[in-house]
């Protein structure tokens, strides 16, 4: 809960949101933070970590366990605030997390992401970290009253 002010201050960010999923709102409440962080500190083991630059809690990046015939594999979702955008901060997270994912979940084969087509530097970001673009599907995603390309990248064990 210390990362609550620092959360909640670089969450709360249109351009952030835009290319997450509506289950990341905009406007970013406090509410919303320690709702958020709550459920993180529920997990066990640990899947989901700030990203931290100088103290300070400026992103987040996790690992979504899968059920049914997708066991084997987790989502994993990231987010970074707007100014520490193009530093290779995620990039090395995201290896990070690929390395952490690895061996924390060991029945795990596949970590697979989800950017939006109009999302170039998160695509940059996984191709930097080793996955590979498996597929496009083409106007599936609904964002802002737009229905944008959904790309699915992945890397395995």
């Amino acid at each position: 809960m210390n990362d609550i002010d620092s959360l909640v201050k670089h969450a709360n960010n249109k351009n952030v949101s835009d290319n997450l999923t509506n289950q990341f709102p905009h406007p970013y409440s406090k509410q919303d933070g320690e709702k958020f962080i709550q459920m993180t500190l529920a997990q066990s083991p640990t899947a989901i970590l700030a990203i931290e630059v100088d103290g300070e809690a400026v992103g987040g990046i996790g690992l979504h366990a899968q059920t049914d015939i997708h066991i084997k594999n987790v989502e994993l979702g990231y987010w970074l605030a707007e100014p520490f955008w193009g530093n290779g901060i995620v990039t090395q997270a995201v290896k990070e997390m690929v390395t952490y994912g690895f061996s924390t979940f060991s029945d795990i084969n596949r970590i697979f992401a989800r950017p939006f087509g109009t999302n170039i530097g998160s695509q940059r970001v996984l191709e930097k970290a080793g996955f590979i673009l498996e597929g496009k599907f083409e106007k599936t995603l609904y964002k802002n009253g737009e229905l944008l390309d959904e790309l699915i990248y992945a890397v395995r064990r």
